[in-house]
């Protein structure tokens, strides 16, 4: 009996030894991802029963390894819970910083297909955005080449707005919503989007005080026949370095 009561003892230190904590190590590649670029998240915690991911944008996952990728440009807070199995949890985080997305627009008229400099362009998130001028992204202007760029954009489509003196896509908008909507943005591609626009006659529009009051009217007196929709996305891939 005395001997079994030594045993037991020692039994427990040996069991308790044995128990060791969670520790959470995680990696991910690429080390500089796109927006819309999948991120492979490998696990490399040890001694652990489950792990808990939050990605940093809200979303969260329990897999062990997990693939995402980010809408929106930035830098994001990843953090990874690794639980022991029998107790104790094990926290590691990192940075992930997601590079946007660029785009080039070329203005062009929509009959003589001719370039054209000095137009203001302005992106919205949403055609009701577009069509009601509120939460604008950015405003460029057209340079010699009838070119403007735009950098550090969503995985989104965008919605253009092109505005010059005797120029716009406000009628082209309401023939097609393919003038004026961009193609989806993912990081890593060479992004194009040709803006068409008509011309008019300035004195046909002296009434109209502004360009939602204009886009309005456009609306009102668009046709039946729409004129069709030209190629204007192009979107090549780059190469990886």
């Amino acid at each position: 009996m005395k001997r079994l009561l030594t045993i037991l003892p020692i039994l427990s230190i040996i069991l308790t030894g044995c128990h060791k904590d969670p520790f959470a190590e995680a990696t991910f590649t690429p080390a500089h991802p796109y927006v819309g670029e999948d991120i492979n998240f490998t696990n490399y915690s040890t001694n652990t029963e489950y792990s808990e991911w939050d990605m940093g944008d809200g979303t969260v996952s329990s897999a062990f390894n997990v693939i995402h990728f980010y809408y929106d440009p930035g830098r994001y807070n990843v953090t990874l819970k690794s639980f022991g199995k029998k107790s104790g949890v094990s926290t590691v985080s990192f940075a992930v910083d997601v590079i946007g997305s660029e785009l080039k627009i070329i203005v062009k008229e929509y009959y003589d297909v001719y370039l054209l400099p000095g137009a203001r362009v302005i992106l919205y998130p949403t055609l009701d955005d577009w069509e009601a001028e509120t939460n604008s992204v950015v405003t460029a202007y057209t340079d010699a080449y009838g070119e403007c760029f735009f950098s550090n954009l969503s995985y989104q489509v965008y919605y253009v707005d092109v505005w010059e003196q005797d120029h716009d896509n406000y009628l082209l908008a309401a023939d097609d919503v393919g003038f004026i909507e961009t193609q989806p943005l993912p990081g890593g591609y060479d992004h194009t989007f040709i803006a068409y626009v008509d011309y008019y006659l300035p004195d046909a529009k002296k009434s109209v005080s502004s360009t939602l009051e204009k886009k309005k009217l456009m609306k009102e007196e668009a046709s039946g026949e729409s004129r069709p929709l030209k190629i204007n996305k192009i979107s090549i891939p780059r190469e990886k370095e």
